[in-house]
């Protein structure tokens, strides 16, 4: 395996190239500035004014005469790397989301840049034109990393799930993870990260060139959390098959339409059933329930995915079971019928922790309120992600 790869300074602080020039366009101007540029076997030349009147001189290996033409096309402009760059910059500024991106690792480039418009990922890498690549989060509490490891190990096994060997060791791939972090100076939000079959060509098969990558992100919400009660629908989207439903592969479409559906109809997520009417998941939560019987119900996790949060949760209740609060704590085959009159009815995952469901397909759960169980484990999971042991707290070297 490669060794991993010196971090001493962000890329962004080490140009490999810099690109000078006499004339500078505006960003959005549709007029290209009067420079030469290396265009395949000929060049361009441009004259001064608009695209519109750029010609382009090409040269033969036949010692064919050479052919001007003029370019008809004056809203595609040809943009050196530079003014590429520069307008990655305004395309960020000016479309800014809910999110800051403050730090990226590459393995491509080797290192981690803190300029949102360097946070890129090779058009031929096989996770982008292919969908051949696996991820995962952890989040970032007060300085610190919240079960890194074990999100670190289901990324290893959805990596072999998915044939994408690793670019590095575990080791030295906790170690990237958490420089990133400290690059990022985040001290709330969250850490993503990527393996993929990597970066070479187009082919339908990575073999050919065979180098896998690494990428990672460290994200801050602008948003505050938010723990108020939702609403669910069942969703009309199928679910993926077990094998790929149990890797956290990027492959997300249908989770994407299962989330569009459900906004479609007021809904905060659709909930999914397995292909023998079960409760499965939603499209990127697990879901948990509150019986009657006062015992907190989770589905299997064989045909879904091993949620981290949500078993953690599985561990925290144990302490409510101890106080008498609940009665226990299982997973088992979920009906729909089962889960619609549960006492309480809950989603679990990084993004919503633990976030109460008050309806179901417009069924009412429980009495419609946020119930008890629900917001003690929620105040059980935010205090583990303050105070927690060792096992899921790792300290951030800023």
């Amino acid at each position: 395996m490669a060794s991993l790869p010196s971090l001493t300074k962000p890329i962004s602080q080490n140009p490999i190239t810099r690109q000078t020039t006499t004339d500078h366009s505006h960003i959005g101007s549709k007029a290209v500035p009067c420079r030469t540029s290396l265009l395949r076997s000929g060049f361009l030349y441009s004259q001064p004014g608009s695209f519109r009147n750029t010609r382009t001189v090409r040269s033969s290996n036949q010692n064919e005469a050479l052919v001007d033409s003029y370019i008809k096309t004056s809203d595609v402009p040809l943009l050196t790397c530079s003014e590429a760059t520069e307008r990655l910059k305004a395309h960020r500024e000016n479309h800014k989301g809910k999110q800051e991106f403050l730090a990226m690792y590459s393995s491509i480039f080797g290192g981690i840049t803190t300029d949102p418009s360097a946070m890129v990922i090779p058009i031929d890498d096989h996770m982008v034109h292919r969908g051949h690549g696996v991820f995962d989060t952890a989040a970032i509490m007060d300085g610190y990393l919240y079960e890194l490891d074990q999100h670190l190990n289901r990324i290893i096994r959805s990596a072999a799930m998915a044939k994408i060997n690793l670019p590095f060791d575990k080791e030295d791939i906790r170690s990237i993870l958490i420089k990133t972090v400290s690059a990022s100076k985040c001290r709330n939000g969250s850490l993503r990260y990527w393996l993929s079959a990597g970066p070479g060509d187009f082919q339908l098969s990575p073999s050919s060139h065979n180098k896998p990558a690494l990428y990672a992100v460290v994200i801050q919400d602008q948003l505050p959390f938010d723990s108020k009660g939702v609403k669910v629908i069942t969703s009309s989207v199928p679910m993926k098959p077990p094998q790929f439903a149990t890797m956290k592969s990027v492959n997300y479409l249908p989770n994407v339409l299962s989330k569009l559906e459900a906004e479609e109809n007021g809904a905060f997520v659709a909930i999914w059933l397995d292909e023998e009417g079960f409760i499965a998941e939603g499209p990127n939560m697990n879901v948990a329930f509150v019986t009657k019987d006062n015992e907190l119900l989770m589905p299997h996790f064989d045909k879904i995915l091993s949620g981290c949060t949500a078993k953690r949760v599985l561990t925290l209740a144990e302490r409510l079971v101890s106080k008498g609060k609940l009665r226990g704590a299982r997973v088992a085959n979920v009906t729909v019928d089962e889960g619609k009159k549960a006492s309480e009815m809950m989603l679990l995952g990084s993004g919503v922790l633990v976030r109460a469901v008050l309806y179901w397909d417009e069924q009412v759960i429980g009495d419609g309120r946020e119930g008890p169980v629900t917001q003690a484990l929620l105040n059980l999971l935010i205090e583990d992600m303050k105070s927690g042991p060792p096992s899921v707290l790792i300290p951030i070297p800023y």
